[in-house]
This record gives structure tokens, sequence and C-alpha cells, in this order.
């Protein structure tokens, strides 16, 4: 139930090398860990989530149906993010808990490997969505809009390589607590890419085109800054060496342990966009989708700082499971909830009062100014999501810090497929209840998927402590 991992590390002899302040934080007290790590993500996320935005806005101006090719794109892009994402965590698991068993030569070689993979998986991904988009964008409903969908993704695809390597480098970053470099660079990409918008797609007249291509040059950018980083000024704590790549199946194991049951974490939220854009199709057009995809990033927009708590609970539960300190992780757990609950209720309270002036956003001009009375409704019963969002995502942060990816894969199978794909086709389809029956299955899968999850840590954290309080009970027996 434990793993292996934190006693294998726990071997290596420590190191009396100072460490960096990212280390020493994760090394202390977990609370001031959580928060001090958060502040930068989440101000980096926000920015990443405004140029996401900046997109959906200036495509909009391009008319509903560039709007809809755009989002039938979304659910691969997706796939693409949530593959660098997934093995991010899985990166950030394995690294953090070597440094919290201060096996500083072990975290080193689980960083190089971790980009090593994700190179070479980037290479496989870009040449299968290259060469299948067209025939997979027509199995999701895109025939209407298939030229502006294949204008965009053809361009944003062939930066396969740059958005990987780019998660593998922050995810490296946020494993030794330096979340400040995390945020400089995703500041840099985001401004960037937000100034590249409206030259490309207006000034330049691309279109989709434009905005696509926008995202590739700021993320290739960003790329070029974080090699600086690791590979010229090395004053990292984690050092990454290509030259002295030494293969370990062990480490890619114990990578991919996280890091692939967490890509399909994503990969089942692609699922279920799909899923959600087929059932709107049927019920409702491509105006659904249209308002479905572009309100999804206003949401993904408002969780932004429960996505930057969530990347902290993995590093800072990681060192604590590697440390062997369970307390810490129920007190990780605990107060990440607590805080992110009253921020989800908090969110709720302004998404409600501000949905008039959210939607504007997307119906500015004439051609898409039909789709306002759909936005409203789906920004106000998008309310009731944002709350027990923590629930399950930091339950699962947990379960993927401490190296149980598979467990935190379960848990998003369960809340994805079985609740919220399936209450929205019941809702919407089965029952009549149209778009709005849609959006309350996404709300109720939630809430049922999120509390399934908390159950599941707090009995997972209670059988750690357990465990530990009968080993320490042994050893003062002997």
């Amino acid at each position: 139930m434990t793993g292996s991992e934190p006693q294998r590390a726990a071997g290596h002899d420590a190191s009396q090398e100072p460490v960096t302040r990212g280390v020493a934080l994760l090394r202390g007290d977990p609370k001031t860990a959580i928060r001090r790590l958060s502040g930068p993500m989440i101000i980096a996320m926000l920015l990443m989530a405004i140029y996401n935005l900046a997109d959906a806005i200036w495509v909009a101006g391009l008319g509903a149906d560039a709007l809809a090719g755009v989002g039938f794109v979304t659910p691969l892009f997706m796939i693409l993010i949530g593959l660098s994402n997934g093995l991010g965590a899985g990166a950030t698991s394995v690294v953090a808990r070597r440094i919290g068993a201060r096996d500083r030569e072990g975290a080193d070689g689980a960083a190089t490997h971790a980009l090593v993979l994700a190179l070479v998986a980037s290479l496989v991904l870009m040449m299968i969505l290259i060469l299948f988009l067209q025939p997979i964008l027509l199995l999701f409903g895109a025939g209407p809009v298939i030229g502006f969908a294949q204008e965009y993704g053809r361009i944003v695809f062939l930066g396969t390589v740059f958005f990987l390597a780019v998660q593998m480098a922050y995810a490296v970053l946020r494993a030794e607590g330096d979340t400040r470099r995390t945020m400089y660079a995703m500041a840099v990409s985001s401004v960037l890419n937000m100034v590249l918008d409206p030259i490309l797609i207006y000034g330049a007249g691309m279109g989709v085109a434009g905005a696509a291509l926008a995202t590739v040059i700021s993320i290739a950018s960003v790329m070029g800054v974080l090699s600086y980083w690791f590979f010229v000024r090395r004053d990292t704590y984690v050092r990454l060496s290509l030259r002295s790549f030494s293969l370990d199946m062990h480490t890619f194991r114990a990578i991919l342990g996280v890091g692939l049951p967490a890509s399909l974490e994503y990969l089942l939220m692609s699922v279920m966009a799909i899923a959600i854009n087929a059932i709107l199709v049927t019920i409702a057009g491509t105006d659904a989708v249209a308002i479905y995809t572009s309100g999804w990033r206003i949401v993904m927009f408002a969780i932004v700082p429960l996505i930057g708590i969530a990347t902290s609970v993995v590093s800072v539960s990681g060192a604590a499971y590697g440390a062997r300190e369970y307390a810490k992780i129920r007190t990780i757990h605990s107060y990440a909830i607590t805080l992110g609950v009253l921020i989800g209720m908090a969110t709720s309270s302004l998404t409600y009062f501000l949905a008039p002036w959210i939607t504007l956003l997307f119906t500015y001009t004439s051609e898409s100014a039909p789709l306002a009375g759909g936005f409203i409704v789906f920004f106000h019963t998008m309310c009731l999501f944002y709350p027990f969002v923590p629930l399950g995502m930091f339950s699962s942060s947990v379960f993927q810090g401490t190296g149980h990816g598979l467990v935190s894969l379960g848990i998003n199978f369960l809340r994805t497929l079985a609740f919220i794909i399936l209450i929205s086709y019941v809702l919407g389809v089965t029952l009549g209840y149209g778009a709005m029956g849609v959006y309350f299955g996404i709300v109720l899968g939630n809430i049922l998927g999120g509390s399934v999850g908390f159950l599941w840590a707090r009995l997972f954290i209670g059988r750690l402590m357990h465990l530990q309080g009968e080993a320490e009970s042994r050893k003062k027996t002997i």
C-alpha cells in the first residue's frame, strides 16, 4: 500500500551540500509550502488561461463556425496537453520523493529520464496527430466546419515537441520547489501569445491559422528560456544532463507509474469533451458546441487557483512521502481542501454576478451575438461546479504525489465516465432537458466523483499512519 519508492531512495546517504530555498520549503511546514508554492503557480496559470481565453475571444470575431472549428480541435489538443501534464506529474512525483529522501543523484537521474521520455513521446504523438487529423475530426462530428478545424489543428500539432518538453521542464522546477521560475517562463509564453494573436489573426489576415501559429511560436520561445536555465546557467538544484544519460528502467517505471495514469486522466477529460460535444450536436447543433467549448475556457480560467494549489500538493506530498512523514500528508490534504472550497465558493459568487459581462467576450460581433443567452445559462449553471472541484482534484494530487497514480486514475474514471457523461446523457437526451440538462450533468457528476475521491484519500492516509504507528510500536518493543 505504501509503495517501494521511499524505501529505495531512503537508503541513499544524505548529501551535505547546501539546498536551494525551494527544497528547504518542501521539507518544512506543509501549510507554508502549499501557500508559497501555489502563489507563483496561480499567477503563471492565470496568465496561461488568459491567453487561452484571448485565442477564443479573437477567433470569436471570425464567427461561430470558426469558433466551433477550433472547439472541435480542443479535445485533441487536450490529449496533447494531458500527456505532457501527465508525464510531468510523474516526473514531479518521482523527483520530489527523491528530494524528500535526500537522494540528489537519484533526483537528477529521474529528471533526465523524464526529459528523454517526453522527447520520444512527442515525436510519436506528432506523427499520429498530423497524419490522421482529418478522419479524427470527422469522427468527432466536425464535418460542417472541417476547414477551420484542419487549418488550426495542423499548425498547433506541429509544435508537439515544444509542448511536451516545456511541461517536463516545468515539472522538474515544481519538484524542487522553484515555482517562481516556472511563473516567469509561463508569463513569457502568455504575453507573447497575446501580442501575436491579433497581429497574425487579423493584421496578417491568417484567421484561425494565425491563432495556432501564435501558440506555437510562444511555446517555442519559452523552450529557449528553459534550456538556458538548465543547460547554460545550470543553477537549479536538479541537474539535467543528456550527455551522462544512462538508461535505468526502474526510473522509467517510476515515472510512468504516475505519468501514464495521470495522462489517461487527461485523456478521460478529452473523452468527456468529445462525448459532451457529440451530445450537444445531437440535441442543439454546432452553436451549442461553440458555447460549451468557449464557456469551458472560462471554467478552466476560474479554477486556475485550484490547479495551482493541486500542483503544489503533488510536490509537497511527494516530498513528505519520500521522507516518510505521513502525518504531513494528512495536513496537506485537509488544508488544501479547506482553502480550495473557500476559493470555489468565492468563484461561484463572482461568476454568477459577472455572467452577462463575461458573455460579452464571446458575443461582441453580429455573427456571435445570437449565442449570448446560451452563454449566460452555461455560466450560471457552472456556479454550482466550483466548490466541489477541490474534493476530487486535491485527493488525486495526493495519490499522484505518493506514487499511486492508478488510484488517481480510478477516481477520475468514475467521475468522468461513470458520472458526468452518463448523467449528462440521461438529463440532456433521455429526459429531454437539452443543453441545460447536459450542464447539470457535468455539475452532478463532478459532485459525486469528488466525494468518492475525498473518501478514498482519507482512507489511504489513515492506513499510512496506521502502518507507521505499528512500525514505531514494534521498534519500541524491540
